[in-house]
């Protein structure tokens, strides 16, 4: 009973202040570790103990699993040289900073001084994840930022191992930790960093290609869920048997049934295992920072009873916190310079990208939960724990609530509503054409079938094309008109089947279909019209990296001067209106665009064979080639 309490009270306060966070326009990550630390504080306060099994069985791997599920493989390759060099050298280069450190204040051994520098070196996948996201960092930054800390933590924790083994120390597990029975050469150390590895990587495809199997054969989307639920622990557990890094079995296993996932499932089971997977992290995530913050009281106590005074606890932790701020531009910006100057690297990040990296290395959970497991003969152990504590706390004060002026400040950021909208445009244009090209040739649809999917797929292409624009004046689009009306609808139709539900003339489980029809539809309508929300009065340019080898818009000049400036040509003359304007760059001619009634702007092309035409709207620079298909 004791138990169940306490995780409904810890899972309330989450909510809570989860949700009073963010209408005070806090983190909440910072805000539930305040509330933990104020919480620990209180007299009365039950001390729950937060067990390295508790974080590294139970937390991590579902954390950083969600986190893997919404990493992009492509992304990952795009970025491999920038993401490498943080999840590895720089994981390395800050343990030795911080080790020298600790040796000198402490004089310990150097294995020991190293583990606390591995302890402290991985910026946490939750935190980043967490931070970047709110923060609205630049897409390219955000992703070294998430895919980084997903790849750092095996470095580290394999670090510690060998330091601690180095030292004549074995890591804890279980109830306790035996002393090695001698220290390790490097052939060893060779030999852990391999397994470690090599076997994370193994076990993790293991995984994939089992439950991979097991998903061709489930089509229940609640069972298939539920596998995604086991498929984190699946990969840790055999991992961590072994010797190798679960970390990156449930990172390699993730990431594969991620990229696999439109093959592996059917549609109904990705949006399951969507809905259900950030309900968890929203928990879990959330969680994580409150049981942080609730360790501060035990660790302090455990501290006095060390032999080094808590001030010079304190010292060692600023100086480490120091050290581990400083260390990442140290080695970011040297590393970036190489890269792009000696190694002709076009895709390294500029100057500002750089520095905002460099300023955002926040650690949590991964960091304190190494900590946790060092074996309990390791010298001022109580103290490496606070030095763990106070490198996760200053990381998320002082960068998590600066990155956001730091970012604006170099100009850095995020990526831009309206700009996604136009390359989801020509996405859903080329997509949907495919899809009308593969069923033109079916002799069983007769016509009158076709051109209803027809019409159907042209307004599902209109709809994306008309969020364009919008900031000219508020007169609705037809879409808008329809989503309005029909949102109307759906509430009058929700009444009316309630209704009808409490007679109880109709049997509740067809009414159960029904509803789940309903708020099926009304949900994509809502967040259809909340992404036209946030495209009103922004200006729209091009995309870059969208034109490919399209010759046509290479060698367009980009302007021509309108022959009718004042709107489209042809609707001027019949009388009709229009939605948005597009202008031919070869002639000049004014046409209205595919969402209004004369489609005047792609019948000039068939009549012309003009290739090029780009957007009259205010603010919009983007072209389109008719011939390519392609935004440019």
């Amino acid at each position: 009973m004791t138990i169940a309490l306490t995780v409904v009270v810890l899972v309330a306060v989450v909510i809570v202040a989860a949700q009073l966070a963010e209408r005070l326009g806090i983190q909440p990550p910072l805000f539930l570790l305040g509330v933990g630390v104020i919480a620990c504080l209180v007299p009365g306060v039950p001390v729950i103990e937060l067990s390295p099994e508790v974080v590294l069985l139970g937390l991590l791997p579902p954390l950083l699993y969600a986190a893997a599920l919404s990493t992009s493989l492509v992304d990952i390759r795009a970025n491999l040289g920038s993401i490498l060099s943080l999840a590895f050298g720089l994981v390395l280069f800050t343990a030795l900073i911080v080790g020298a450190i600790t040796h000198y204040v402490l004089d310990v051994h150097w294995g020991v001084a190293i583990a606390l520098g591995a302890i402290v070196a991985p910026p946490d996948a939750v935190a980043a994840t967490a931070v970047a996201r709110r923060v609205g960092l630049r897409r390219r930054v955000a992703t070294i930022l998430e895919r980084e800390s997903l790849l750092n933590d095996a470095t580290s924790l394999v670090t510690l191992r060998t330091a601690l083994a180095a030292a004549g120390l074995a890591v804890a597990h279980g109830e306790g930790a035996a002393t090695h029975p001698e220290p390790v050469g490097p052939a060893d150390v060779a030999q852990s960093f391999a397994v470690a590895v090599v076997g994370g990587v193994a076990v993790g495809v293991v995984v994939f290609l089992l439950v991979g199997w097991l998903r061709r054969r489930v089509h229940e989307s609640a069972a298939d869920t539920a596998l995604s639920f086991v498929a984190p622990f699946a990969a840790y557990l055999p991992a961590e048997e072994i010797g190798a890094s679960g970390v990156l079995a449930v990172v390699t296993a993730g990431l594969l049934l991620a990229h696999k996932a439109p093959l592996l499932q059917t549609a109904s089971s990705r949006l399951s295992e969507r809905i259900n997977w950030a309900s968890i992290t929203f928990i879990l995530e959330n969680l994580v920072f409150l049981l942080i913050g609730l360790q501060v009281k035990a660790i302090i106590t455990a501290v006095r009873e060390d032999d080094v005074a808590l001030g010079n606890a304190f010292l060692l932790g600023l100086a480490v916190l120091v050290a581990a701020m400083i260390a990442r531009p140290l080695w970011l910006l040297p590393m970036t310079w190489l890269r792009r100057v000696v190694g002709r690297d076009e895709q390294a990040a500029d100057n500002t990208s750089t520095l905002v990296v460099s300023w955002a290395g926040m650690r949590g959970v991964v960091t304190l939960a190494a900590a946790l497991t060092l074996p309990q003969n390791t010298p001022h152990r109580p103290v490496f724990i606070l030095v763990a504590l106070m490198v996760t706390v200053g990381t998320l004060v002082l960068q998590g609530l600066t990155l956001p002026t730091v970012a604006r400040r170099l100009g850095v950021r995020g990526p831009d509503a309206r700009e996604d909208a136009l390359q989801e445009a020509t996405v859903v244009q080329a997509t949907t054409a495919a899809g009308l090209r593969a069923i033109e040739s079916r002799t069983e649809v007769d016509t009158s079938t076709f051109e209803l999917i027809q019409r159907q797929a042209t307004a599902r292409v209109n709809r994306v094309w008309e969020r364009l624009g919008s900031g000219r004046d508020d007169e609705e689009t037809p879409s808008e008109t329809y989503q309005r009306i029909r949102l109307e609808m759906l509430a009058a139709e929700r009444t009316e089947l309630l209704r009808i539900r409490d007679e109880d003339s109709v049997d509740q489980a067809v009414l159960r279909t029904v509803l789940q029809q309903l708020d099926a539809e009304e949900a994509a309508l809502a967040y259809r019209v909340s992404r036209h929300e946030r495209l009103r009065d922004e200006v729209l340019t091009t995309p870059s990296q969208v034109a490919g080898n399209c010759d046509h818009l290479r060698d367009d000049q980009g302007f021509a001067v309108p022959t009718t400036p004042e709107g489209c040509e042809e609707c001027r003359a019949l009388g009709m209106t229009w939605v948005h304007l597009r202008l031919c760059t070869t002639c000049g001619h004014v046409g209205c665009c595919d969402s209004s009634q004369g489609r005047h702007a792609s019948a000039h092309f068939h009549e012309s064979a003009h290739p090029v035409m780009r957007s009259l709207e205010p603010g919009e620079s983007w072209r389109w080639c008719f011939v390519d298909e392609v935004l440019g």
